[in-house]
């Protein structure tokens, strides 16, 4: 094969693995597009082009974690990952695992790490790459990749997200979530939620969100149970859709233009957290954006009413 087609073949990868280094599809995205210039202006011909372009796209994402971090800090609100529908890299033997890995409350746990950290977890852990290869990728020693490996672990087990084993009965949960969701059902929310569940929203300052994290079965319920309707009511619409490879779902305004993503973390036969991404920077790459704004006046105007 020629360098495009290496390439082409092998940009599902190089996506994924940017994306789980810096939880933005935009900068996972930018990050392949610089591993391929780089790719092409080399004269070196790799012994695997594999290696070579997954050390690339991990030197690129790791620069740019660098540079976000100041970012990340002034943040307005809660951060969480850009909303990925559908990773494009696939492998059959490790589905559970990639799904996992992408989730937003495994993520939200790789930003505790160090960028070196967190390339060579997500190298390893994740897509199993062999400590010669990470040595290779981040510019350190095998013997220092693997301190480095178990630190991240550490880190990682500490607040290791829990999910529902059974992918079939976390699909069921869901389902009975947005059926309760969409009837306004407050008992029917109920049940399907944890106890100590908590709703938090991200809107960066740029969308309506959340004051504070909504805590408790009771509270979360009766707010979806008022709010929702009247969504509907303007016609608000949403599609279950699996989001960052757990349960979820994309909202709608009346144009068909993307408002919100909702994901849910289910445990235990239960939800036990709801996040929604608003921020419309988080959200282009779905499509068209909706005007948050302009809809939370009506639902506003309509709930005094």
């Amino acid at each position: 094969m020629g360098k495009v087609e290496e390439f082409e073949e092998l940009r599902p990868l190089l996506f994924s693995i940017a994306y789980r280094m810096l939880g933005s599809v935009s900068e996972a995205e930018d990050a392949v597009q610089e591993t391929w210039l780089r790719y092409d202006a080399s004269s070196t011909v790799p012994e695997s082009p594999k290696a070579f372009l997954s050390a690339t796209v991990t030197r690129v994402a790791i620069d740019v974690l660098r540079s976000a971090r100041v970012r990340r800090e002034e943040y307005v609100g809660p951060w969480f990952p850009e909303p990925l529908l559908n990773d494009p890299y696939e492998d059959p033997e490790r589905a559970a695992e990639l799904a996992d890995s992408v989730s937003m409350a495994a993520l939200l746990l790789l930003e505790r790490l160090s960028p070196l950290e967190r390339s060579v977890f997500v190298l390893r852990e994740v897509f199993g790459f062999g400590f010669d290869e990470i040595a290779s990728a981040v510019g350190r020693t095998e013997q220092a990749c693997r301190q480095l490996l178990v630190r991240a672990r550490r880190h990682m087990q500490d607040g290791r997200p829990r999910f529902e084993a059974d992918r079939a009965e976390r699909q069921e949960l869901a389902a009975r979530f947005f059926d309760a969701l969409k009837g306004g059902d407050v008992e029917g929310l109920r049940n399907v939620l944890a106890a100590d569940v908590q709703m938090v929203g991200d809107g960066g300052g740029k969308a309506p969100q959340l004051a504070r994290a909504i805590a408790g079965a009771d509270n979360v319920a009766k707010l979806l149970a008022v709010v929702f309707p009247r969504m509907a009511q303007i016609d608000i619409t949403f599609e279950p859709h699996e989001v960052n490879g757990q349960p979820g779902a994309v909202f709608r305004d009346r144009d068909g233009k993307v408002l919100h993503t909702l994901t849910l973390d289910i445990a235990d036969g239960r939800v036990q957290m709801i996040r929604s991404v608003i921020n419309p920077d988080k959200l282009a790459h779905l499509g068209p954006v909706a005007d948050a704004w302009a809809l939370n006046r009506e639902v506003r105007k309509g709930l005094r009413g």
